[in-house]
């Protein structure tokens, strides 16, 4: 059974525990009434960018997710700026809402605004990026050094485990961006013929992926392999390659949003590590819920992923 299918069962399964109302009030000030009426919760949702399209599909999964179950969700739009985030969390703070979800922009700076919601008595869970030492009720992502080993492996199997890479990198400082180059490096460290000739940040962003490649170029001509550790990264790496004539480069990338599935189904990204932003959303939401409705959570939810190339692809698009 593909894991989309498993996860609309696991919403449908978590609807109806919410139907039938369950009485857990344990830990959290906002908790009292437990009569099941969903239409009684409010979300709260500090995303940590729209600028990038998986957060784009991740916002719009979590707002079909609530309006499904029949619970009410506030987002606010942090724009990758630290300050804006901690504004937007007091608003939602502010609000009342029943339970908040911060994608933290910063796994340090990020701290301060979620301290600020659970000392007002607000349960939080966190997505994405880990925050060290706040009091958050579970925090939801993927395994994210697998994920950079997977991407990595599929790389140099496509090299035939010889050839010279390139390796851009997220926000450096995030933990998300350091594991995935963990992940990527402890792969090909498995295949010493195969040379990083340069390793460098592109901030997540696809105009930056572009830039870095050109300049990356200008003294690395003969490449291979490029591995950028999101999509945006990617397809920007695309372009600089497309525009320097070397069209026959295996770009491999995380993610796994709409454009670049269809990217790797017209030939052109060799394959990505998908995290369905759509299953983010959605099980934020029912892990929200379930948080109101006082069900214990484990310290950590591991959310699904799966390697996409042209093999796999069209069951992914049929997905989306």
């Amino acid at each position: 059974m593909k894991k989309v299918t498993l996860l609309c069962l696991f919403l449908v399964a978590s609807f109806i525990l919410v139907a039938c109302g369950s009485n857990g009030t344990d830990g959290q000030d906002n908790q009292e009434g437990g009569d099941g009426n969903t239409e009684d919760i409010t979300i709260g949702y500090a995303i940590n960018t729209l600028n990038n399209p998986f957060f784009v599909e991740v916002k719009e999964s979590a707002e079909a997710a609530a309006e499904e179950l029949g619970v009410n969700i506030s987002v606010v739009n942090a724009n990758g700026d630290l300050s804006q985030q901690i504004s937007g969390v007091e608003d939602l703070v502010q609000q009342q809402v029943d339970v908040l979800i911060v994608d933290p922009v910063d796994s340090e700076g990020s701290l301060t605004a979620i301290n600020g919601a659970v000392e007002a008595g607000i349960p939080v869970i966190t997505t994405g990026r880990s925050i060290e030492g706040a009091d958050v009720v579970t925090h939801m992502g993927y395994d994210e050094v697998k994920n950079g080993e997977v991407a990595g492996e599929f790389l140099a199997e496509q090299l035939g485990g010889e050839g010279k890479v390139i390796e851009l990198q997220g926000t450096l400082g995030t933990d998300v961006a350091n594991n995935r180059s963990e992940g990527f490096n402890n792969a090909l460290s498995e295949h010493p013929d195969i040379e990083v000739v340069s390793s460098q940040s592109a901030d997540f962003d696809r105009t930056e992926g572009m830039n870095v490649t050109e300049n990356i170029l200008q003294s690395h001509s003969e490449i291979d392999g490029l591995y950028a550790a999101n999509d945006e990264m990617g397809l920007g790496a695309l372009q600089a390659l497309n525009s320097n004539n070397l069209s026959d480069v295996i770009v491999v990338s995380n993610d796994g949003t709409a454009e670049a599935l269809n990217s790797v189904k017209d030939g052109e990204l060799t394959g990505t590590m998908a995290v369905s932003p759509k299953a983010y959303g959605e099980e934020a939401v029912v892990v929200a819920i379930d948080v109101v409705k006082g069900e214990e959570q484990p310290e950590f939810i591991e959310l699904p992923s799966e390697f996409v190339s042209i093999e796999n692809v069209e069951e992914f698009l049929t997905d989306q």
